[in-house]
């Protein structure tokens, strides 16, 4: 009678420890597989000299980093991160609004406006760009807010569409609950909303983070010249000969915002899908002694 329960749990236990061995063997795959791209960057970007048909490079040093300084690289990293981070600054808030809005039907056609923000993915991105390019030439828009303005706007299905799945979710009771308790509209957007909501927005700001960050059609036509970002940089050295060095030391420069983003943003999420993390509005906004009724 015994050997049934004890059988049954020894199937269980090797279940288990199957079940983890193969999720482990396919997460090493899958980092293997999208390294492994990167690893005749990481060569390419220590190499002073790769004469073929040698499987590595025959002389190492930091050409690559010396020459990669002197087509402005550094300088073309900041604007990059500058621009990235204003337009996510901006497309986040307005994709979370206009997501609100579309979920709780503050809108009217609630379709169309979701088509509406849908059709800068589905519109060509060359003939889109110059036809807007035209509009902010003739109404006199400068340059660096024209690109920002572009961007946005290119940012906005995503940051749209990731808030909308994210307030589909969303239970209003909490925000109810806390304007019951005397709160604020401020309060109940920063002590409730945000805080529920806040793996959401890092979706959404890192998605647009990533369009502004990864740019070269609209920074070339609408910047003018004005704005020199990092894609602008590698493409043009890429463009010539001999400077693989410096394309792999900048294309590897290129790839470290968009990965600690990633991290951060996976990272908030683990957090925030623990138990302690989720707070009702009951308990965010605490009751000042005024708003307990006598």
């Amino acid at each position: 009678m015994s050997a049934g329960p004890a059988s049954s749990g020894s199937t269980l236990v090797v279940s288990h420890g199957a079940g983890r061995a193969v999720r482990l063997a396919t997460g090493i795959l899958l980092i293997v597989w999208f390294a492994l791209p990167f690893l005749p960057l990481v060569l390419w970007a220590g190499a002073d000299r790769w004469s073929f048909p040698s499987p590595l490079p025959t002389a190492w040093g930091t050409r690559g980093l010396v020459a990669a300084e002197g087509f402005g690289a550094v300088s073309a990293f900041v604007t990059s991160t500058v621009l990235a981070v204003t337009v996510a600054a901006i497309a986040t808030p307005l994709g979370a609004l206009a997501a609100r809005a579309l979920t709780f039907g503050s809108v009217p056609w609630p379709r169309a406006v979701a088509a509406l923000l849908l059709s800068p993915i589905a519109l060509p991105p060359f003939a889109a760009v110059l036809g807007v390019n035209v509009v902010l030439l003739r109404t006199y828009v400068p340059p660096v807010a024209g690109t920002v303005l572009v961007l946005v706007v290119l940012a906005l299905p995503y940051t749209a569409f990731v808030m909308r799945t994210a307030y589909g979710a969303y239970d209003m009771s909490y925000e109810e609950n806390a304007r019951l308790l005397g709160a604020s509209r401020r309060d109940v957007l920063l002590r409730v909303q945000v805080p529920l909501l806040a793996p959401a927005f890092a979706r959404a700001a890192f998605l647009a983070f990533l369009v502004a960050w990864s740019d070269y059609l609209v920074t070339v036509i609408v910047g003018a010249g004005e704005l020199v970002t990092l894609p602008l940089v590698v493409a043009g050295a890429a463009a010539a000969v001999g400077n693989d060095a410096a394309v792999a030391v900048m294309s590897l420069a290129a790839i470290i915002p968009p990965i600690v983003l990633l991290l951060a943003t996976v990272s908030l999420g683990r957090r925030r899908s623990t138990p302690t993390a989720a707070t009702p509005a009951a308990t965010a906004i605490p009751p000042t002694p005024e708003r307990i009724p006598a």
